[in-house]
């Protein structure tokens, strides 16, 4: 019994070092790019080509997920509803659905999936060929050319891509609910916009805004601890996109919590 107890407190205890560790490692980088953005001027060249990268070229996937999600949605939606006779209603449910949970996170997890892996192997990349170390032998500061306009690309991007992804999982949502379910399109718009109100946008932009800067910070920072070559980075790339898509769900709830229980609307 005592051997057994040992081993799962040993554990547990590595497990919150490690994670304490790596949460310090974030805190140092967070703290290097405010410092960046303070005293250096934002290389907005570079800022516009990650608009391009992270954002132009992410709609695509963000289209198809928001537009399956909001379709599905409103099919399962509307089956249990029918069964109460409350085929109405299903607007209302898909809408606040997307705005406030699904268009977010799913945007979220697919930029993760996508941006964050780009990110850190890119960077991991530069460090293990002595790119990095390049960058400082010329007075530029790592962070300041390879953080800082990737957060600012990011910070633009992600609310951009998570409206995006709501509006066309809500179109979607209507087009199945509507010409596919047969439900009444005055009374299912009419619930839509009577239940969806300006604090929806409010929670998935801020939802999208937070998400961006963490794919950001876990990506960069895996990108620029890599070592051992090929193995390293492709160790990274994984690390930052499990890391990262960890992180947003556990965020949302917490983000959901403080939005909606400690500033309601209203207040």
């Amino acid at each position: 019994m005592m051997p057994g107890f040992m081993l799962l407190s040993r554990f547990i205890g590595s497990t919150l070092l490690a994670l304490l560790g790596y949460l310090g490692e974030l805190m140092f980088l967070v703290l290097e790019t405010a410092r960046s953005l303070v005293t250096t001027p934002i290389r907005w060249k570079l800022v516009l080509a990650q608009v391009m990268e992270v954002g132009y070229r992410s709609q695509l996937v963000v289209i198809v997920t928001g537009a399956f999600t909001g379709m599905v949605f409103a099919a399962q939606t509307y089956f249990q509803f029918h069964r109460l006779s409350m085929e109405t209603a299903v607007g209302a449910v898909v809408s606040v659905s997307m705005f406030r949970e699904l268009g977010p996170v799913l945007t979220g997890l697919m930029v993760a999936g996508r941006v964050g892996a780009a990110m850190s192997a890119e960077i991991g990349t530069m460090k293990v060929t002595e790119q990095v170390d390049a960058l400082r032998s010329l007075g530029v500061h790592p962070v300041d050319y390879l953080v800082v306009p990737r957060m600012v690309a990011l910070m633009i991007s992600m609310p951009i891509l998570v409206a995006e992804c709501v509006w066309i999982g809500i179109q979607a949502g209507q087009f199945v609910a509507v010409h596919m379910m047969g439900v009444a399109e005055v009374y299912y718009v009419n619930y839509m916009e009577k239940f969806t109100a300006l604090r929806d946008l409010e929670i998935t932009l801020t939802k999208g805004f937070v998400f961006g800067i963490m794919i950001v910070f876990i990506a960069c920072n895996e990108g620029l601890k890599s070592k051992e070559g090929a193995v390293g980075v492709g160790y990274a790339t994984t690390q930052s996109v499990v890391i990262g898509s960890l992180a947003i769900l556990i965020a949302n709830f917490f983000l959901t919590m403080i939005l909606n229980v400690f500033f309601p609307a209203g207040v």
